[in-house]
């Protein structure tokens, strides 16, 4: 699974001299956990998140603020808060490596990009989901595509919590290494193993 089929797009933007209330209310009122920040050519730049906006943008209860605290200025700005340059992936990234960057940076969001051009936006949240499809909405996505591929009746399809088990009505292992491959592209699968069915059924 690639992450032109993940992301979500077209993805909602915002420039540097957008205020720091505005994109607060955009994040607000779509979900959303980050926002690219595009150039005048809509470029990529950087991205302003949650933390970025709630950051000192909280004042203090003066009932309870000491004499010698440090009073912090928020930024009125995206451009005054976000974070400069910013890592994007391209849409033919393979999902599992978008899941290791978000891991690894310890970030919610990763922007999309073709060339300089952001295209779209792959969350954990989005990732979250595609896990907990339904097993059933699972097994007719593969069985869908191994009848494009090989025709029906020929595959006897099984998923259990996104593992994908699928037997082979025919003893080729070429065809076999295909129908795996396939499976694995579709969303919600985490594994998948492929057998000879008359090799099962003489078990």
């Amino acid at each position: 699974m690639r992450a032109r089929d993940l992301m979500t797009s077209p993805v909602i933007t915002v420039q540097p001299w957008t205020s720091a209330k505005a994109a607060a209310g955009l994040l607000s009122t779509h979900g959303f956990t980050a926002l690219p920040v595009v150039d005048d050519d809509e470029r990529l730049i950087g991205i302003v998140t949650e933390a970025d906006l709630i950051r000192g943008r909280i004042p203090v209860d003066p009932r309870y603020t000491y004499e010698h605290q440090e009073t912090t200025i928020a930024g009125k700005t995206v451009g005054d808060l976000m974070t400069s340059p910013v890592t994007a992936m391209s849409t033919g990234t393979d999902v599992a490596d978008v899941c290791q960057a978000l891991v690894d940076a310890r970030i919610r969001a990763m922007p999309i990009v073709d060339g300089s051009t952001v295209v779209g936006i792959v969350t954990r949240g989005d990732i979250v989901r595609v896990l907990a499809r339904e097993d059933t909405d699972i097994a007719k996505d593969v069985k869908h595509r191994l009848e494009i591929y090989g025709g029906s009746g020929r595959w006897k399809i099984s998923v259990r919590d996104g593992y994908v088990h699928i037997a082979d009505q025919f003893d080729d292992d070429s065809d076999r290494h295909v129908a795996q491959l396939l499976a694995l592209a579709v969303p919600g699968v985490v594994a998948a193993d492929t057998a000879y069915a008359g090799e099962e059924q003489n078990r």
